[in-house]
């Protein structure tokens, strides 16, 4: 019985294919190609594609990417918005078949006496020229390892994806056969061959281990030891995609996630509400060695995150939300977990750091027009492609201590090689792996020192940092280096730092920050610098320090803060009142401010007193400091 006609026009459709979610259908309609939702009133997407009769199509669900191929001899990928990412040169022959691999990292097309392996961005890995006439129909196994074709003279052709390779520090990894991979140790070219029961559908090489995943077996090797895996049981053999950190790995497959230890032993399985693992992708997921991030595919602006020890979501359970629709997420690899940070690219390529467990994350800005990026496996440092330029962000989290700081802690390079096509594939050590848009590898090397930095800072060794600093003579080191001590709280090599880089109002600020009479005032300052203003407050608040609450908003212009802190404890409104009629007196306003105005009447204004009071004020609290230090002394010696 029909059901439902979906669409009816004058020309034939040749091709047809479901959207990622089964509420859209792509098919083509002459030269041109049609998204149609499935909602009646929902609005119609449709193109120009080909010069000539377009044959056929396939859309992904893991990539959202759709590909077109007809008589035009062309095939082409687009995104979902009818955007063209990709056309190749002309064929021979017209395209006549096209299909995605379930994983959506690559596809396959098929031709006259033609048949091409390409990646999911357009360029081509392999051609093979079969004597078959025409393929018009091909189809992938679950795995995505085998294919198959219809083609003209009657025959099924069958063909295995062979020669994938994977590359880590000294060791590149070949699978030249289906069952068989070879290993090459470029140091001394030692070649050691891995022989598996069954076909490897996944592999991944990196942080010291192998992961190569089979159609019933996952197989872990450490780089030290090639002869003795560890050997366990899938329960799928369908594994799309093997994600790894430093402690352990992830896979995924059509059931669900699953995080196991190098060692073999099942850890957790996250899980959200909604979650389809058979569209999970690797821009949707990060993994370190406490948390793990996952997008949500149906809700793109939320990303959630859980402890990779336990599976269980952090803090109350509430996911990170974003603005916009994030289309990559990315963990940071080092540092404990309170110190864990998140980088987002969202859908208008703006890049933001946020903090992986602060109640209230603060999500910042540190980029714009960012195509792709990826954080270094040894130091939290990171690096993208932004607006054909190759950016390395060497202190990121600068952002949440002094947001000025940030432009003076990159690294840039401009180049032809580094065009928005581009994408990072690893950044190990100092080199970073990059795959432009024709298929081609090249690699880039960033500076070492910054690494180095990285490390000393994580172990406090604050005077090493200070002599590397001062051996570089590099102006974006000593601004990371002003970072990271105010980070610290390491005041006098902070003050160095900056002065080295030329901000004498830092100096300045920080030298008065080490004459507070008290540590809690000390601390509000340091927050202050940072520019968490009301957490500088609720400090000086909760130690008794009113009249310091007070004037830090004074300082900062919150006049209406500062006359609510004054009523609400009943001291130093005549204060407030003063300092405001002084500022508008300076730019020759009149007040008219109605609390302020309403204040005024009843309260006198004598300089005098309003000076006495403030001495009173700062001698009570270096009193109760020198109290507290003596306090302390005392403790020590018990």
């Amino acid at each position: 019985m029909l059901r439902s006609t979906l669409a009816s026009q004058g020309s034939p459709v040749y091709s047809v294919s479901w959207g990622p979610d089964s509420d859209r259908i792509l098919y083509t309609s002459g030269r041109q190609l049609v998204i149609k939702p499935l909602q009646p009133s929902a609005k119609i997407i449709q193109w120009k594609a080909h010069d000539g009769l377009i044959l056929k199509v396939d859309w992904n669900s893991v990539n959202d990417l759709i590909i077109s191929g007809g008589e035009d001899c062309k095939y082409k990928v687009w995104d979902s918005f009818g955007r063209l990412l990709y056309t190749s040169s002309s064929h021979d022959y017209p395209v006549t078949s096209l299909s995605w691999a379930p994983d959506g990292e690559v596809f396959a097309m098929g031709s006259y006496n033609t048949l091409r392996l390409c990646d999911k961005t357009g360029w081509s890995y392999a051609m093979e020229k079969p004597n078959t006439g025409s393929v018009f129909s091909l189809a992938w196994s679950a795995d995505g390892t085998q294919l198959a074709g219809s083609c003209g003279n009657g025959h099924v052709i069958f063909a295995h994806i062979v020669e994938q390779h994977w590359e880590w520090k000294n060791f590149a990894i070949t699978l030249t056969k289906r069952r068989t991979m070879q290993v090459l140790n470029v140091i001394d070219e030692a070649v050691d061959v891995l022989e598996f029961r069954d076909r490897v559908i996944k592999a991944s090489l990196a942080f010291g281990h192998l992961v190569v995943a089979t159609s019933l077996q996952c197989y872990v090797y450490s780089s030290k030891n090639w002869n003795t895996p560890l050997i366990f049981d899938l329960k799928e053999g369908t594994v799309s995609l093997i994600v790894q950190a430093e402690k352990h790995f992830l896979l995924v497959d059509g059931a669900g996630l699953y995080i196991f230890s190098y060692e073999g032993q099942f850890i957790c399985s996250p899980k959200f509400p909604g979650m389809r693992a058979d569209i999970l992708n690797a821009q949707g997921i990060s993994l370190s060695n406490d948390t793990v991030a996952l997008r949500d595919k149906s809700d793109e602006k939320v990303v959630y995150l859980f402890d990779a020890l336990t599976g269980k979501a952090f803090g109350d359970g509430k996911p990170l939300t974003h603005k916009m629709e994030v289309v990559d997420v990315a963990l940071d690899q080092c540092g404990p977990l309170n110190e864990r940070k998140i980088a987002l690219i969202d859908k208008n390529r703006d890049l933001y750091l946020t903090s992986v467990h602060r109640q209230q994350p603060k999500i910042s800005k540190i980029g714009s027009m960012v195509h792709c990026m990826q954080w270094n496996d040894c130091a939290n440092i990171l690096c993208g492609i932004q607006d054909n330029q190759f950016t390395v962000w060497y202190y990121p989290s600068v952002v949440f201590v002094d947001k000025e700081l940030l432009p003076h802690t990159l690294y840039v390079k401009d180049g032809s090689e580094f065009a928005r096509t581009s994408h990072i594939l690893s950044y190990v050590d100092t080199k970073v792996t990059l795959r432009q848009g024709d298929g081609s590898l090249i690699y880039s090397t960033v500076p070492s020192y910054p690494a180095i930095l990285h490390n000393y800072s994580s172990s406090a060794r604050w005077e090493d940092a200070l002599h590397l600093c001062r051996f570089a003579k590099d102006q974006s080191l000593w601004a990371c280096l002003a970072g990271m001590t105010m980070a610290s709280k390491e005041l006098t090599i902070a003050e160095m730092a900056y002065a080295a880089i030329g901000e004498l109002p830092r100096v300045q600020y920080i030298h008065f920050i080490k004459e507070q009479a008290s540590k809690e005032s000390s601390l509000a300052h340091m927050l202050l610098f940072t520019g968490q203003v009301q957490e500088a407050e609720a400090v000086l608040l909760q130690t008794g320090l009113i009249y310091q609450a007070i004037q830090i908003n004074i300082d900062l212009f919150n006049w209406e803060r500062a006359l609510e802190l004054a009523v609400k404890h009943k001291t130093h409104v005549d204060t407030v009142l003063a300092f405001r009629e002084k500022f508008l007196q300076k730019f020759g306003r009149k007040e008219s401010n109605k609390r302020f105005l309403q204040y005024a009447e009843g309260v006198e204004v004598d300089w005098e007193k309003i000076q006495v009071k403030i001495e009173m004020e700062l001698s009570k609290e270096r009193e109760r400091a020198a109290n507290a230090s003596v306090r302390g002394s005392i403790a020590s010696r018990r």
